[in-house]
């Protein structure tokens, strides 16, 4: 069983024809119908049924495909980081970051850090805290930022955010008359939230329960600028990170601080064995002096808001 099998069995599987696969690798119809039977000879495994000259994929086939995907996708990741060292050499950063720090923090950040004057390319990727996880895991970036909802476990890691969440609303909601929100005010308005799996909602659920408030959520979504966004909007009230909430504060976003001290903590993550760069060392070094200007400057404006 050798990789070029695998490739064409993936490409059968992806186009749905012998043909079509024939066409799209540059090889003989016979060829790609060779390579299937020499990967199932090799296996000792049924992938096709033969039905009138077409090949129609067994169950094992279709199982087998979730493997051969990652295992693709995952190849294809690293071609393309040894095709961006080649045209970049190791002046470059690859950063992966979780959604609440990569769409506005992490831009302040690296204005901040100015790359061009260091003639340092950066690829920042904006993923799940899972695909963070995994970028981190596979080495395919030099460092992450995720939530705290996965196992660190084998990495390096270290606190980089631990703040109290904040309540965002419209100006015209009425709980914006309040300096401070408690669980009873959230007892029976619309609630915007993150989605169930998220550590943070769970958190706050939880904190609520024991106090005896149950929220009544009208829409979830997997990102806090979202939720920033339909609260602006007037669609309901929402617990959000503070990083996304100062985002949207310039456009009129109401924040208010929360009784209850539910927090939203970020990780810094890295592979053991494998020390940091100094531009990477220096960037990390900015993103903190950011984060404490950008919390201190939303402390503020909720000061004067109130």
């Amino acid at each position: 069983m050798g990789v070029r099998e695998i490739e064409i069995f993936r490409v059968v599987m992806t186009t749905g024809s012998t043909s079509k696969a024939a066409g799209m690798l540059g090889i003989s119809q016979p060829a790609v119908s060779q390579a299937i039977r020499k990967l199932e000879s090799s296996a000792e495994l049924q992938l096709f049924d033969r039905v009138r000259g077409r090949l129609i994929p067994t169950p094992e086939a279709q199982a087998l495909m979730v493997d051969v995907d990652q295992f693709f996708v995952g190849f294809e990741m690293i071609e393309h980081r040894l095709k961006s060292l080649s045209h970049h050499g190791t002046d470059r950063l690859v950063v992966a970051t979780h959604p609440a720090l990569g769409y506005a923090f992490m831009p302040r950040a690296l204005a901040a850090f100015h790359p061009a004057q260091r003639d340092l390319s950066v690829s920042l990727r904006i993923l799940s805290s899972r695909e963070v996880h995994q970028q981190v895991t596979s080495g395919l970036c030099d460092f992450g930022l995720m939530a705290d909802e996965m196992p660190v476990a084998g990495l390096e890691h270290s606190h980089f955010m631990n703040a109290p969440g904040i309540i965002a609303m419209a100006p015209s909601h009425p709980l914006a008359a309040r300096p401070m929100i408690t669980p009873n005010d959230l007892s029976d308005v619309e609630f915007l939230a993150l989605n169930p799996e998220d550590s943070s909602r769970r958190r706050l659920e939880q904190a609520l329960q024991a106090n005896g408030v149950k929220l009544k959520i009208r829409i979830e979504t997997a990102y806090a600028h979202t939720l920033c966004e339909m609260a602006i909007h007037g669609l309901g009230v929402a617990f959000v990170n503070p990083l996304a909430a100062f985002d949207f504060i310039d456009r009129g976003l109401v924040i208010r601080p929360f009784s209850l001290d539910v927090r939203f903590n970020s990780l810094l993550l890295f592979r053991p064995g494998r020390p940091l760069g100094e531009n990477a060392r220096l960037l990390i070094r900015g993103l903190r002096i950011q984060l404490d200007k950008d919390l201190r400057a939303l402390m503020n404006s909720m000061g004067q808001q109130a």
